[in-house]
């Protein structure tokens, strides 16, 4: 099976024609997609004016694309590196079980859904490197009140999302299922609070 970077390799290369480059590159998001395949695919699309079902579309925007995808990349593989090394001091001291911090990193472990739109027409419009910057800085911080990407406050608990954890707190401005980690108790409580409330809108 063809890594990231073998993939990336053949979106490039200009011999292969162009229906591979494109599959190639919708390849690449089966190893890294912080949106989700669809919502990632969608995002690159829009962003870079590619057909969503464009078989030979410009080569110039499929490495666009590529580029925007490796750079984000790049961003969450260097954050990795450093959650490894605070794990290993965290076991070297004594402290081998994980909390809902790492138990939410290990679901996003490789990039896929590090900030997951469950709606793949739904996700932020900020290049995908910038939109990480965000979420791990807010990773790094301490709890808060908003979305970490867009700043929204409407967060509104989701009970039937399609991917692990499968329910959590979804932002009604850019889409994202934002980490429980990031957001206060209080924060989470409002969320499923506004679950509550639309549910009895409808009833």
């Amino acid at each position: 099976m063809a890594g990231f970077r073998s993939l990336a390799r053949q979106v490039r290369d200009p011999r292969n024609d162009l229906a591979l480059r494109r599959y190639s590159l919708r390849k690449c998001l089966e190893r890294f997609a912080p949106y989700g395949h669809r919502a990632t695919w969608d995002h690159l699309c829009g962003r870079h004016r590619i057909g969503p079902e464009d078989r030979a579309p410009d080569p110039a925007r499929l490495v666009a694309a590529l580029e925007e995808l490796e750079a984000a990349r790049a961003v969450w593989l260097a954050y990795e590196v450093e959650f490894a090394a605070r794990r290993k001091r965290e076991k070297h001291a004594g402290l081998r079980r994980p909390g809902s911090f790492d138990d939410w990193h290990r679901r996003t472990w490789g990039g896929f859904g590090v900030a997951w739109c469950d709606d793949p027409t739904t996700h932020p419009t900020e290049p995908l490197a910038e939109v990480l910057g965000r979420m791990i800085a807010a990773l790094r911080a301490a709890p808060g009140t908003v979305c970490p990407v867009c700043g929204g406050t409407r967060l509104v608990w989701n009970q039937d999302l399609t991917h692990e954890p499968w329910f959590g707190p979804v932002c009604s401005g850019c889409g994202i299922l934002v980490p429980r980690p990031v957001l206060t108790s209080e924060a989470v409580a409002r969320a499923k609070a506004a679950r509550r409330g639309e549910l009895a809108s409808v009833a």
